[in-house]
């Protein structure tokens, strides 16, 4: 089970190279280390299941978390090309995507970037950052968000699955929103969806959640 990860959300403009390539470094070639290491002697075996939690993001990016869910791209990206060749040799891979978990680490990020600092990028876009995405994200978890126990309890169920699933979403919430993106390829609808959500109806989407 890989389950290694760190986060990153703000404006892109605030954020380094050097933090971006950690982020990548844990989140995506941290899983790639761990699979070069087991995956030869299931392989050898002919038998073994490789468990990646992942994440909603690695379906659909979400403003202000380009990094991060560049990474979870790259790791379902990682694993959609690894599954066939596993498979020839008795072996499964399994991604489990949560959204939203009420852990500690959603509450450092928080806290974090409360204190960041803003003035590389343009007024209006930390405005955007702080008083609507931090915003918003709070009550998104305090309405949508598991628990761990919660997504160790799904995780359980898709070791246990005599076919382990390739793909396991933990949250039917956000199902509508993974459909939004494969419903229409061009990707109109569901940037639209999301740009009407964030800046046209937040105050909607936040009575809604309460």
């Amino acid at each position: 089970v890989s389950n290694a990860g760190v986060g990153m959300a703000g404006p892109l403009e605030c954020q380094s190279l050097a933090a971006m390539q950690n982020l990548m470094d844990t989140n995506f070639f941290g899983l790639v280390r761990l699979v070069k290491e087991v995956l030869p002697d299931m392989k050898r075996r002919r038998g073994g299941h490789i468990v990646i939690i992942s994440s909603i993001m690695g379906l659909q990016g979400i403003i202000f978390n380009d990094i991060y869910a560049a990474s979870k791209f790259a790791v379902e990206g990682f694993c959609e090309s690894l599954v066939v060749q596993a498979l020839r040799f008795n072996v499964a891979i399994s991604l489990v995507e949560p959204g939203p978990v009420m852990t500690e680490f959603e509450e450092k990020l928080y806290e974090e970037a409360k204190r960041a600092d803003y003035s590389r990028t343009d007024p209006e876009t930390a405005d955007i950052f702080t008083n609507l995405y931090l915003r918003n994200s709070r009550d998104v978890f305090a309405s949508l968000g598991q628990t761990p126990e919660d997504i160790a309890e799904h995780t359980l169920r898709v070791i246990e699955a005599a076919r382990p699933p390739f793909r396991h979403q933990t949250n039917a919430a956000y199902t509508p929103m993974a459909a939004l993106k494969h419903a229409d390829p061009s990707g109109a609808l569901v940037t639209d969806a999301f740009y009407k959500l964030v800046f046209k109806y937040d105050a909607v989407l936040r009575l809604s959640l309460r």
